[in-house]
């Protein structure tokens, strides 16, 4: 991970007072704020973080009668950047305290509270002990945890002989799994209302979707004038053989280097692929079973093409790159407008809505699909809208293309760093590996809406519009992230976007 330059008006934040400021929580900010400001689900708006303000904080285990025993705060932060039109952001911490740290959690360290009630103590990552994980959990359920309740979809909770332990996988928020029984998710940057994710598993669960895990209940606030928020989903936990990245990148990296035949017709990937679309197409299913489907009104197909378009101009005023393609994008949106109202609008229904090859597992039972948070760049509110399907399969579509660029850098940073190089000029070498990593592409995307169509889904090649509409408007989103995260990485989307503008 980069570690982040904390800047003079960040370090002041912990010095200067605030009418919010909570005295629980001030004396550990010197600690926070730079452990904060260098984690992964940390947004860093344009502009300083000019304020850190306690929202809210509760002990929710510790014994007063033993100073040794290990305490867990739960707190919720509101953050604050410099800049016109940054937004204010909350943060959850689970901070674990205690007066030694163990060798176990050495790494999950954090800093030492200076002052107040906990001064001298040492200040760390509550998720990565077993101990105070469990505790969490139980008292919650037990309606003893300050502030929190622990809400139960069918029976009490049973975690007897369950050793928590965190995912390491970095993500946007943590996962923490209960011996092989249960993972418990807890949301970095939580907001107010009902939560996407709980609605979606909530009603496949009711209508036994064999493609996603159980829901088994979900953390929120609780008390009399509390504002409603979920904090955390507890599902059924699916052992896996990895997710469909890593797969996919890996299997590539070895089609580039040639251990695979180089457009084999079946095998490799491909087989993969296509039972991937069919599980995403027994997923809309089960979605369209819980939910319903409907036609898209006139209206709502129009407003749906002018969030795209509104998305394209900010975002060519964030990517120059963007411009020389901007008015044939538009026109993209506007064709697909211009046939779903002459069809008399797409259908829409509950979908993923932020769906990868990040977000699928390989289990031994097939395709299992996780994380139905929807697009973390949207409000929540706006996640849970009717959507045509297709939103998802050219969100699966743009992901192949970037495995296959993934595993092109993959091989050519092992070659650089000794590996052994392939035979000839070094130029045909990494024109011959380019040109393989796009026939990867094409041939399991390909795969992949075969196997989608075959399960019951629409063919997705019957709307060449409405697929390159949503294709452009996914790499639109993914040029903004790329220029401002990975900017090496920003060709990946220009040269799909140049794809999609000359219809190939």
């Amino acid at each position: 991970m980069t570690t982040a330059v904390v800047c003079d008006s960040c370090a002041a934040v912990v010095r200067r007072p605030t009418r919010q400021a909570d005295e629980l929580v001030r004396p550990l900010l010197p600690a926070l704020v730079p452990w904060l400001v260098n984690r992964r689900w940390f947004a860093h708006e344009r502009g300083c973080l000019q304020a850190l303000e306690p929202l809210g904080s509760s002990v929710l285990a510790g014994d007063p009668a033993d100073p040794d025993a290990p305490v867990l705060l739960h707190l919720l932060l509101t953050a604050r950047h410099s800049g016109s039109g940054a937004p204010v952001r909350r943060y959850q911490l689970l901070i674990g305290i205690r007066r030694s740290l163990p060798a176990g959690l050495a790494a999950a360290r954090i800093g030492i509270a200076t002052g107040g009630e906990w001064d001298g103590r040492y200040l760390y990552e509550a998720t990565e002990d077993p101990e105070l994980m469990s505790r969490l959990l139980e008292r919650s359920a037990a309606g003893r945890a300050e502030g929190l309740q622990l809400w139960l979809s069918d029976g009490p909770l049973d975690l007897s002989g369950l050793v928590p332990r965190a995912l390491s996988v970095e993500q946007s928020n943590t996962s923490v799994v209960y011996g092989d029984r249960l993972m418990f998710k807890l949301l970095r940057s939580p907001e107010p209302g009902s939560h996407p994710e709980v609605e979606t598993l909530r009603g496949l669960t009711e209508v036994g979707s064999p493609r996603t895990s159980g829901l088994v209940g979900w953390l929120g606030t609780a008390g009399a004038g509390a504002e409603e928020t979920v904090l955390g989903v507890l599902t059924e936990f699916l052992p896996a053989e990895g997710n469909g990245w890593e797969l996919a990148v890996e299997q590539a990296a070895d089609c580039l280097v040639g251990n695979c035949r180089v457009v084999p017709a079946i095998g490799g990937f491909t087989t993969d692929a296509r039972a991937l679309g069919e599980a995403v197409a027994e997923l809309h299913t089960a979605l369209t079973k819980a939910f319903g489907r409907a036609r898209m009104e006139s209206a709502e197909v129009l407003d749906q093409a002018g969030g795209m378009e509104r998305r394209l101009k900010a975002a060519v005023r964030l990517v120059p790159d963007l411009e020389p393609y901007a008015g044939r994008i538009a026109t993209l949106y506007d064709d697909y407008a211009k046939v779903a109202l002459r069809g008399g609008g797409e259908h829409g229904q509950r979908i993923h809505g932020d769906l990868h090859l990040g977000q699928v597992l390989r289990g031994v039972d097939g395709w299992k699909i996780i994380d139905f948070e929807g697009e973390p760049a949207r409000p929540a509110a706006e996640r849970g809208l009717p959507q045509p399907a297709l939103r998802d399969v050219a969100g699966m579509l743009r992901s192949f293309d970037y495995a296959a660029q993934q595993a092109l850098a993959e091989v050519v940073r092992r070659e650089e760093q000794g590996a052994a190089p392939p035979e000839g000029e070094p130029s045909a070498v990494r024109l011959r590996q380019s040109r393989r990593a796009y026939a990867w592409a094409v041939r399991n995307r390909r795969a992949f809406t075969a196997g989608y169509a075959a399960a019951g889904g629409m063919d997705p090649h019957c709307h060449p519009v409405a697929l390159r509409a949503f294709e452009a408007d996914k790499a639109v989103y993914e040029a903004v992230y790329e220029a401002r995260h990975r900017p090496d990485w920003l060709p990946i989307p220009l040269a799909a976007i140049q794809r999609l503008v000359s219809g190939r």
